[in-house]
């Protein structure tokens, strides 16, 4: 099994809606378990601002998937959902994102991780400090917090009263 993190995001919809069904499919994703889910945050887009705040969350899992087979589940996942947006920074139904594959450094043509925008991204770093703020980066060997203290992001994060895991309900 290998410790995974993710983060999901969605800004168009019912965008809470979004996220429950991303985590119950990753659960149900072949040799997958949800180990920790952080806080759903209510985040400021970045890069291109003229349009609905996100919901964000990091998600912890262990998996026997190769990173290449989560990354295409994933892609999978988000295409299922009703993703139909695939500008930069644009709104979403949901993306998810893979941000790392236990202490591996993969740089491949269609993968790379750790993901290479989130030290810039508080909207990652802060829910990834809450359920792993000891991690440490392989690349730039820091921990979640220092990485955090460092990011100079400005961009508004609103943690909301629950976890992505607490509100999930099987239909």
């Amino acid at each position: 099994m290998e410790r995974v993190f993710i983060c999901l995001g969605s800004n168009i919809g019912d965008r809470l809606q979004y996220l429950r069904s991303a985590l119950l499919l990753v659960e149900k994703m072949p040799g997958t378990a949800v180990k920790k889910a952080s806080a759903v945050y209510e985040t400021e887009p970045v890069g291109k601002k003229d349009q609905a705040y996100f919901l964000n969350a990091v998600i912890e899992i262990e998996t026997t998937l190769s990173a290449l087979a989560v990354a295409e589940k994933f892609k999978e996942i988000e295409k299922q959902l009703g993703r139909t947006t695939s500008q930069r920074w644009g709104p979403r139904e949901i993306d998810i994102d893979l941000l790392f594959v236990g202490e591996r450094i993969i740089q491949e043509k269609d993968l790379i991780v750790p993901h290479p925008e989130m030290y810039n991204r508080k909207f990652v770093l802060i829910p990834m400090n809450e359920i792993a703020g000891d991690f440490i980066d392989p690349v730039r060997k820091l921990s979640m917090s220092d990485l955090l203290t460092r990011c100079s992001d400005t961009s508004e994060v609103k943690q909301l009263p629950y976890s992505i895991q607490s509100l999930v309900v099987e239909p």
